[in-house]
């Protein structure tokens, strides 16, 4: 279970703010790797020196080159036809495109996407990766400050007319502004980068950089510098010679192979037994994270992973060999797979030569150590490594959580409060509540109290807060003396069962009373006499799928119609989904306004859409969407059934089940009986 001390529950303050900034970087590229790989494939094969080039033998490819990239004639093709494009307009415009719909939905995107355009074109030939990365998401947010003043103000009909309109002319205003003021900005500071790139590279001083990745790894640090300049600068260097290294100073599964095997030989403990699964994992899957630890609870190992990384940059420098487009995940297969025409040898040399050094160069030190190890416990530090690597990512890794076993945590006082924290303590909260309150009613344990609250409400005096993983550092800050447990899900976490023994193994105070073991009554009971929160007319099954945003969308209307919202609730729903998910788990999703957003809360309704081909909710499947609208608490009774149901697989397979919205109501209307 993944739970921070209060000793250790501090914000890591700029290293926090820098994995942020590396993850938002990383969230525009990631995306959009199957384009990368796509256009990878295109250079490999038809630049003058790929696999096809200009001389292949297949009057086949030939023919193709030219009906299909559009260049030349058979005899003389133009391969620019369809490599130049993707890499200078269809890359940096889905990377603008994602980066504008991270911060303001699809319209984001758009008007991202469109002010990308402008830089892409007043750049002159350079490749605008970030110039994109600037332009998406700064324009997405520009439009998102202008349209806020009149939110929820415009009249009924009207609504598409302006937000069309605003987003237009601030897409108009943005491509101007970014072709003559961006563009050259953006062009002078690649032509310096690049240049500083080259000069590593003529004076054979790239290996150097491997001093600062090598760490930045571990502290997850490392998307800012590969997302952020590696990436495009390799782009860049990939579409004039067809190849570059920078994309495999980063990626290279070497120097993390090397650390895992000289560990299966040299190690000690836990660490030693791990260790071989680990490099399969690594080497193979491409999953570097899982190595993390074993620095962390050695730190002197970082040097061998400097050594093999220096050592791999080296050997493609004076290869001369690359990859033709990034290698995600950094697994050998797809090191292999983008490796360009003519640099295998170089390729696989860099990989295994960093493995050999790092695996020399952590020898001495493993084996220095081996005795003390043996004789301090080295497993306890091996855990807290593990712990330490996963708060350093800033969420749970189930890869990570396989090193260490079970693993609990040991806690130094009894818990006698346990509160569910979200940002608007309103929905989410409310059912993960219920959830570990039933739990503890089945394990028979008395004593403890379970509420939820909005994070900015915490006043430091519980025992354990629970939090989803993106808001466990806001957490931390409101409630610093506290134990905190960050969970996937709120419906049917692992960690609760792991909560309950903890609980239980303690020993835990005498029976409570009845007001001791409830949730305050604001919080689980509804007023007498409340009118029904969910109605017929409200539950809707749906044979196809929808996207979050059209989900988003359905669910604020039906709202609005009932009278519970106002019109700006829809643009607190999207609030809400960019500060954490509300997918809850077992296919439920429960969408809902930020904390901020109670003026756009009119009266408590639920709705409820089935959708049988499912929602994408941000890499998660929704098949039930419930809109949520809360007024004075009095919905929270009700969001705790719907826990119950949705935490047990029966009653979600007979929610399935259901052929009728009549019939799916029938099975849910017993929430307005509370």
């Amino acid at each position: 279970m993944t739970t921070t001390s209060p000793a250790t529950s501090a914000p890591g303050g700029a290293r926090v703010r820098v994995q942020r900034f590396g993850t938002f970087l990383s969230g525009m590229i990631m995306p959009n790797i199957a384009a990368f790989i796509a256009w990878g494939i295109i250079t490999a094969l038809f630049i003058d020196k790929g696999w096809v080039g200009n001389d292949g033998p297949i009057e086949a490819w030939r023919w193709a080159d030219s009906a299909i990239l559009g260049g030349g004639t058979i005899g003389d093709v133009d391969y620019k036809g369809l490599v130049g494009p993707i890499i200078n307009y269809v890359l940096p415009l889905l990377i603008a495109f994602t980066g504008g719909r991270m911060v303001h939905g699809h319209r984001g995107g758009v008007v991202g996407a469109v002010a990308a355009f402008g830089v892409i074109i007043g750049a002159d030939g350079t490749v605008m990766f970030l110039g994109a990365m600037i332009a998406g998401p700064l324009t997405a947010l520009i439009l998102k400050w202008v349209e806020k003043p009149w939110q929820g103000k415009i009249k009924p009909g009207f609504e598409m007319l302006v937000d069309n309109f605003s987003a237009g002319f601030v897409a108009f205003f943005a491509s101007l502004a970014a072709f003559f003021w961006l563009a050259p900005l953006m062009k002078w500071i690649t032509d310096i980068l690049g240049g500083a790139v080259g000069w590593l590279v003529d004076t054979h001083l790239l290996p150097l950089a491997s001093i600062i990745v090598e760490p930045a790894k571990v502290l997850f640090l490392n998307n800012a510098i590969n997302h952020g300049v590696f990436t495009p600068l390799g782009s860049d260097q990939s579409s004039q010679t067809g190849k570059s290294l920078l994309f495999l100073i980063e990626a290279n599964p070497g120097p993390g192979l090397g650390l895992l095997m000289a560990i299966t030989v040299f190690g000690v403990g836990a660490a030693r037994a791990t260790a071989p699964g680990a490099a399969v994992i690594q080497f193979l899957g491409g999953i570097h994270e899982v190595y993390f630890p074993y620095v962390l609870a050695k730190p002197t190992l970082i040097l061998g992973l400097i050594a093999g990384g220096a050592t791999g940059v080296l050997t493609n420098v004076i290869f001369q060999s690359g990859l033709v487009a990034p290698a995600a995940p950094g697994s050998i297969f797809a090191v292999l797979f983008q490796t360009a025409p003519g640099s295998h040898i170089g390729v696989i040399l860099s990989v295994v030569l960093a493995a050999a050094v790092t695996f020399l160069v952590c020898m001495p030190f493993l084996l220095a150590s081996r005795r003390r190890d043996l004789a301090a416990e080295g497993d306890a530090a091996f855990a807290a490594a593990i712990s330490q690597t996963q708060a350093n990512k800033g969420k749970e890794s189930s890869v990570l959580a396989g090193l260490g076993g079970a693993g609990t945590a040991t806690l130094t006082a009894p818990i006698r409060s346990v509160v569910f924290a979200c940002d608007a303590g309103m929905g989410s909260s409310a059912m993960g509540a219920s959830v570990l309150r039933n739990k503890f009613k089945q394990a028979g344990v008395q004593g403890v109290t379970v509420v939820n609250q909005a994070i900015a409400n915490l006043d430091g005096t519980a025992d354990l807060v629970i939090t989803q993983q993106q808001l466990t550092d806001r957490a931390k800050a409101q409630s610093p003396d506290s134990l905190h447990v960050s969970v996937d899900n709120f419906m049917n976490s692992p960690k609760y069962d792991e909560v309950v023994e903890l609980v239980r193994d303690q020993g835990q105070a005498p029976a409570a009373t009845e007001t001791d073991t409830a949730a305050p009554a604001a919080q689980t009971t509804a007023p007498a006499g409340a009118e029904a929160v969910l109605t017929l007319d409200r539950v809707r099954i749906v044979p196809g799928s929808a996207t979050r945003d059209e989900a988003l969308k359905q669910a604020a209307d039906a709202l609005v119609a009932a009278g519970a919202v106002t019109p700006a609730y829809l643009q607190a729903m999207h609030d809400r989904e960019a500060t954490v998910s509300t997918f809850m788990g077992n296919g439920l999703a429960i969408p809902h306004g930020t904390n901020d957003a109670k003026d756009a809360v009119l009266g408590s309704a639920l709705s409820v859409v089935r959708y049988d081909g499912g929602v994408d909710w941000a890499g998660d499947r929704a098949s039930f969407v419930i809109g949520i609208a809360g007024k004075d608490g009095d919905h929270l009774q009700i969001l705790a059934q719907i826990a119950e149901l949705f935490s047990d697989e029966e009653d979600v397979a007979r929610l399935n089940a259901a052929a009728t919205p009549e019939e799916l109501f029938a099975l849910l209307s017993a929430v307005n009986e509370a």
